[in-house]
């Protein structure tokens, strides 16, 4: 029997204003440009775009710190510092959450640094109110499975012994997030340490497979959804010789594989996986979803952004870009409460 044809491309276009159009056009050109065909990237072409925001005094309220964990391994930690967000009357010592965020970029760009996402975290910070701390991982091709996944977990541990004292205060609960290829990377660490996890944050989390999805098919041409590009991603990731159905790529189907009888899901924290109309990977994001609720994950919920592409939580300007915020802030503060409660029981 012949496959059936592909679903036509979604009509139209994402509703984007021309500023955020044009930066989508230029990060998409240059991330072509500095993917190699032997499997490298021109790194130093990154340099000259990737803009780098330094760590000044504090910025709209949140002040900002380097801090090394490792040899290798570094975290940005935001830390707000207004007397709104330190609970209306200035005390340093209120307790809040920590959120340990890795950015995305396809396992392959970007940094903690990286200004787009050094302005994110800020909102971040200031919004739920938390301390954000941000970590600096290993990139592929350079540094491949399972190089992010082993620094996230040490930028966890690192946070949950007390941050090396830069902390505030004692975190109120301990929480994980991040974006596309970091909101895999969370979800990782999330399950090597479900019991020391508050909650997860998973946006449009970058999962992979050889069979293609609908929405693989149908948004081929919306921003960043390219399977040229997404396959060359993989290749630099995975282990040589692997196939995007490897457990750290299609982690839906590795989900459901452990099943039921794989304790871990039982004990998985509550999560929010955020999901954006125009993303190429959405129905992954939901399988995901799915796979957990069936493997016993007890408190799963998706938060759908029909309007949104890949990466729109970049762009503070934007509805939805503002919508997600004000959720992942409700989503934390709601889980530490219960966390609270719970210890008072």
């Amino acid at each position: 029997m012949a496959a059936p044809d592909p679903p036509p491309p979604r009509p139209g276009s994402p509703p984007l204003p021309w500023r955020a159009r044009l930066l989508v056009s230029a990060a998409s050109a240059l991330h072509a440009a500095s993917l190699r065909g032997d499997g490298t990237v021109n790194r130093f072409l990154l340099s000259i775009f990737d803009r780098h925001a330094p760590t000044p005094s504090p910025v709209a309220g949140v002040a900002s710190t380097d801090h090394a964990v490792s040899d290798h391994l570094r975290v940005r930690l935001f830390t707000p510092t207004t007397t709104a967000a330190l609970g209306g009357d200035g005390d340093s010592k209120q307790q809040l959450p920590v959120v340990v965020y890795f950015h995305g970029g396809g396992f392959v760009f970007h940094s903690a640094a990286t200004a787009q996402y050094d302005e994110f975290c800020r909102r971040l910070a200031t919004a739920i109110p938390a301390a954000i701390a941000s970590v600096d991982y290993r990139l592929a091709p350079e540094h491949r499975f399972p190089a992010p996944y082993d620094d996230g977990e040490a930028a966890l541990r690192w946070v949950l012994a007390g941050a090396g004292g830069a902390l505030p205060s004692p975190p109120a609960a301990v929480f994980v997030a991040g974006d596309s290829a970091g909101g895999n990377i969370a979800h990782q660490v999330a399950a090597r340490h479900p019991t020391d996890v508050a909650g997860l944050v998973a946006v449009q989390p970058f999962f992979g497979g050889e069979a293609p999805t609908a929405s693989e098919l149908r948004l081929r041409d919306a921003p960043f959804g390219g399977p040229e590009r997404l396959a060359w991603l993989w290749r630099a990731f995975l282990p040589p010789g692997t196939t995007r159905d490897h457990e750290a790529a299609n982690v839906p189907d590795a989900i459901r594989r452990g099943g039921g009888g794989d304790r871990r899901w039982r004990a998985f924290p509550a999560t929010v996986v955020c999901v954006g109309g125009w993303d190429v990977h959405q129905d992954r994001q939901r399988a995901y979803a799915d796979a957990l609720r069936d493997a016993g994950a007890e408190d799963v919920a998706v938060a759908e952004y029909p309007d949104a592409i890949h990466a729109f939580y970049l762009f503070g300007e934007l509805a939805d870009s503002k919508k997600m915020v004000a959720d992942v802030a409700g989503f934390v503060n709601r889980r530490a409460e219960q966390l609270k409660q719970r210890a008072l029981d």
